[in-house]
């Protein structure tokens, strides 16, 4: 009974920690008036749901996985009805800023890291002297293409009003004249009409919240992956191989290292995490085709514990705009999660006495994703202290964890790039941040935890360059997928409490 209250209370006070939240997101709306109210209103779709359901269980009240899914479905649709109200009233509307956005991050983001910038210098120094106050700004671009330049420019584009030396290109201000998709369009393709592909053309906002053009030389473009890191691509794509099929082993209760010679036991397994990984690399890829994106060879990450924690793709050429950096991050985890379920699913209703793996029903408690289906498929069954499932449940699970991970909102991971494309990059630095911190609260009592820290921390912690065209939003619906993408990453990562585990029947 004691555990009972505690658990209600935790559940409770994560009621009331939600509702501070949507106050305090209420307080930052207001000075915005009808947009802010209105942007307001999508969060409370998207939390709303939960909201009751978790206050419902707090009350004793239990809704099934229908009823969860309508109010999904609820929740999606009405968000995205807000978000066409909220694209309707600001068409109409200046919207009022209390603040000016930090935009010093964002620019640096312009420069490409120092093994891959060419030779020149870091920073352009303005010098003065003119006949009125005998000051001069030295231009890092060439007189002939500068005046090619400014002649893209008209006042149905984008008017500039002044030009200032940045890295080895120029900063246009001015007013835009017009849709962002639709200005950029017009004034790239007049760039390469006059310039060829020399120069790079990026619509972004200014620190003054005002849109400005960067034009940059093509020579800050990414880099092409070299020999050196295929090489260690494929290095680490063999060491894959081996931790999967090792992981395979380790789950039928050998060293696969020990015994090569039963490959054939661990391989159904090991391919089933290869499914996973293939699967996302392949949408990732098929995305990038479409939207002409470079992107490099595939780094895996090799781990024993569970075969492999996913793969870093580095983009190799510029992206058009966030659209695309969502639309790519977005279709790896979704091919490599679907790819999970089904397989989590397919496994559970395959699942007999006597089925080959023989699970301690404890570890049910580990998913709050896998445990709730597990109790829908298996039911009763869940209740004895070990249970028989079928291979393709641990798959699945081994599966969702490599897709949950690679959904944490940080850096250059699929979560990070998402947040990114969605809110753009000063949120998707404090959730970076936010992602580091808790990993490493969690990691006193899990090290894989403070594995993870330790990766984002050295490889991960950057996040994406700017797209050219930074100033179009991803669509309502495009946010609604994130948004869920990223809430399954925490129901398949966070565990059953003890007393929600003990209400599903779940273990003794």
């Amino acid at each position: 009974m004691p555990i009972v209250a505690s658990e209600n209370t935790a559940t409770i006070a994560l009621v009331l920690v939600a509702l501070g939240i949507l106050g305090w997101g209420f307080y930052r709306a207001r000075p915005f008036g009808k947009l802010g109210i209105l942007a307001w209103l999508q969060s409370v779709a998207l939390m709303s749901p939960w909201l009751l359901f978790f206050g419902l269980f707090a009350a004793g009240i239990y809704l099934n996985l229908v009823a969860v899914l309508l109010l999904l479905v609820a929740s999606t649709g009405l968000y995205i009805y807000l978000g066409r109200q909220l694209r309707k009233a600001a068409s109409d509307t200046v919207l009022p800023r209390p603040d000016a956005a930090e935009v010093k991050s964002q620019s640096d983001a312009f420069s490409a890291p120092e093994s891959q910038r060419p030779p020149g210098p870091e920073t352009i120094k303005i010098v003065t002297s003119s006949p009125a106050n005998n000051e001069s700004e030295i231009i890092p671009v060439p007189v002939e293409d500068l005046k090619a330049i400014k002649g893209i420019f008209g006042i149905d584009t984008f008017f500039a009003t002044e030009t200032i030396p940045y890295q080895d290109g120029v900063i246009l201000k001015g007013n835009l004249r017009g849709d962002p998709e639709q200005v950029h369009s017009r004034l790239t393709a007049s760039l390469e009409e006059r310039l060829n592909d020399r120069y790079r053309l990026f619509l972004v906002e200014n620190q003054d919240d005002k849109p400005v053009v960067i034009i940059l030389p093509s020579t800050n473009d990414p880099q092409s992956t070299t020999l050196s890191q295929k090489i260690l691509a494929v290095v680490l794509l063999l060491a894959t191989i081996a931790t999967s099929l090792e992981t395979g082993g380790l789950l039928l209760g050998f060293d696969f290292f020990n015994s090569p010679a039963r490959y054939l036991e661990v391989l159904p397994i090991a391919a089933g995490i290869w499914a996973v990984l293939g699967s996302g690399e392949i949408a990732r890829r098929v995305l990038a085709n479409r939207y002409k994106v470079g992107l490099s060879w595939p780094f895996f990450i090799p781990t024993l514990q569970i075969g492999c924690f996913g793969a870093i793709d580095r983009f190799e050429s510029l992206l058009p705009n966030r659209k695309v950096l969502f639309d790519i991050a977005f279709a790896g985890s979704a091919a490599g999660g679907i790819v999970s379920v089904l397989m989590l699913v397919t496994g559970l209703l395959l699942s007999h006495p006597g089925s080959l793996f023989q699970i301690p029903a404890e570890f049910f408690k580990g998913s709050v994703l896998v445990g709730t289906l597990a109790k829908v498929v298996l039911g009763s069954a869940l209740q004895q202290q070990i249970v028989d499932v079928h291979p393709l449940v641990v798959i699945g699970w081994l599966g969702l964890v490599i897709t949950a991970i690679n959904l944490m909102p940080a850096g250059q991971l699929d979560g990070g790039r998402i947040v990114q494309a969605i809110y753009g990059r000063k949120i998707a630095s404090r959730a970076t941040l936010a992602t580091f911190v808790v990993l490493a609260i969690v990691s006193l009592v899990n090290p894989l935890a403070l594995y993870w820290a330790i990766v984002i921390l050295i490889l991960q912690r950057n996040l994406e360059r700017p797209s050219l065209n930074e100033l179009t939003e991803p669509d309502d619906a495009r946010a609604a997928l994130g948004l869920l993408a990223l809430f399954l990453m925490i129901a398949a990562l966070l565990p059953l409490t003890p007393a929600l585990a003990g209400r599903l029947g779940i273990g003794n």
